[in-house]
């Protein structure tokens, strides 16, 4: 049973969540027909299409009136010059927000091979974005270890003013990721990542949209996920956000909102949250 509380909390989150979907030739049209302006969206970049598909698809969201929070993945950006280019044009289409991984592209495309020193950077220009955010872990990356990634977090705080946590299922792990990341002194607010209603069919042809490469490491990321979003009785988001309800719920935790990873199945996510919002707004 929830607290008032906790209640409470699981009602903002769910209504101010935003959305992550990858720049595919039909998501512009998806957003357009099932999601209202008020959903802000985030855009991933992928190795395949280069960082101009995330660009050209941001800015045609930014004029239909969306809130957009592209990814500038370090990895794709070639120099200082570029990334003072891009910034520009982004600004220009009235983009106030960007998420700065690392990224998968390998070999990097030019001087950056890390997120951090395009971050040092972005604030060398004059910090152009009034809201920046960072890769975390809850649950342990695959190859690099936790102290490293809460280390990471820690050298990048000073460039940013957010963190946008990697998918995750584990209320515990939630629990002792962001303790643990608190007691070290990381104290900005987070965005948790948590999967829409995605079939592990429509996972699977999602992979096989965005490049060979990319979904080689789509499927290295996400293969728990395939697993526990498909098996019968396996992760929900209700059933995840209810037990993460007291740690959500605390204000110490400091978490901001949910970053929903829709796999483009934005029409099934927004339906999932409305009614997600129902129950939670008449208390069933």
């Amino acid at each position: 049973m929830r607290n008032k509380a906790e209640a409470a909390a699981l009602r903002g989150l769910v209504e101010t969540a935003r959305y992550e979907v990858l720049p595919t030739p039909t998501i512009e049209d998806k957003i357009l027909e099932h999601l209202p302006t008020d959903r802000m969206l985030t855009v991933t970049a992928s190795p395949a299409k280069g960082l101009e598909a995330t660009l050209d698809l941001t800015e045609r969201l930014a004029k239909q009136g969306y809130a957009v929070m592209p990814h500038l993945a370090a990895r794709m950006v070639r120099d200082k010059s570029e990334l003072a280019e891009v910034s520009d044009r982004l600004v220009a289409a009235g983009i106030t927000a960007v998420f700065v991984p690392a990224g998968d592209k390998t070999p990097p495309e030019g001087e950056y091979d890390a997120a951090l020193p395009l971050l040092a950077d972005l604030t060398a220009l004059g910090s152009p974005f009034a809201e920046v955010g960072i890769t975390g872990y809850p649950e342990t990356h695959p190859l690099i270890s936790d102290d490293v990634t809460v280390q990471s977090m820690w050298d990048k705080r000073a460039h940013a003013t957010q963190i946008v946590s990697n998918l995750v299922f584990d209320p515990a792990a939630v629990d002792r990721w962001l303790t643990r990341m608190r007691s070290r002194g990381v104290g900005l607010p987070v965005w948790l990542g948590i999967p829409g209603p995605a079939e592990r069919a429509k996972l699977l042809t999602m992979a096989t949209k965005i490049g060979v490469g990319d979904s080689t490491r789509f499927l290295m990321k996400h293969k728990g996920a395939l697993f526990r979003l498909a098996a019968p009785g396996g992760f929900t988001g209700e059933r995840f956000l209810e037990n993460s309800a007291p740690v959500l719920a605390r204000p110490e935790s400091q978490v901001a909102g949910l970053h929903v990873f829709t796999f483009n199945q934005v029409a099934e996510t927004e339906q999932w949250r409305q009614q997600l919002l129902d129950k939670l707004v008449s208390g069933r």
